[in-house]
């Protein structure tokens, strides 16, 4: 028998845009945020990889409720930076602040004429109780100033290659198509529908 807790899967967030976004490519699966379980700590992501800061998240958070959870860790990675911001996006210009961190890349880049970066994401899944990763990665390049209103932190200076448009002038439903964190959740997605096909075929 699976356990009863199998086809329960929290989300390593609070961000309902990020929940309805997953909820509308899986079936079966009641997606819960941290509020749902009563996780209200602070947990740090001290490495300097998405990987290990992705399973930091996941395995706390399993070690909390028991279930199955995935927790991804993302950023900008800029190839004239060496690949920075990378692991330290949501902070790079020492505060937490969107808007600082996008001007402290635009700055650092002013003179830079190699502008391609790419977005990259890391899931990592505890299901079962075994450990699985997922990564997607979305190329493109920074343009010199901000352009549109949607999405959040880079977005509106990432522009995806192959469109003309920011990440924040794209509808959400062509962004989360190519995006990094679309890619690596469409992975998981499938693999999560494989278990429980799996499932289903032993107990018949």
């Amino acid at each position: 028998m699976e356990h009863a807790s199998a086809h329960r899967l929290v989300v390593a967030s609070n961000n309902k845009g990020k929940i309805r976004e997953i909820e509308q490519m899986i079936d079966n699966v009641t997606l819960l945020s941290l509020k749902d379980i009563g996780f209200k700590d602070d947990i740090p992501e001290p490495y300097h990889t998405f990987e290990e800061n992705a399973r930091t998240k996941a395995e706390t958070i399993h070690r909390h409720s028991g279930l199955n959870v995935f927790a991804d860790d993302s950023g900008i990675c800029v190839n004239a930076l060496g690949g920075r911001p990378g692991v330290v996006s949501a902070h790079y210009s020492g505060s937490r602040d969107d808007e600082a961190n996008l001007q402290q890349v635009l700055a650092d880049i002013a003179n830079v004429t190699d502008r391609s970066a790419y977005y990259k994401a890391v899931i990592c899944l505890v299901w079962e109780g075994e450990l699985h990763y997922f990564e997607g990665v979305c190329e493109g390049q920074i343009i010199m100033e901000k352009r549109g209103d949607g999405g959040f932190g880079y977005d509106p200076i990432f522009v995806p290659t192959g469109y003309s448009q920011t990440f924040a002038e794209l509808p959400p439903d062509v962004k989360n198509s190519i995006s990094h964190r679309g890619k690596a959740v469409r992975q998981m997605v499938a693999f999560i529908k494989e278990r429980i096909e799996a499932s289903k075929q032993q107990e018949r």
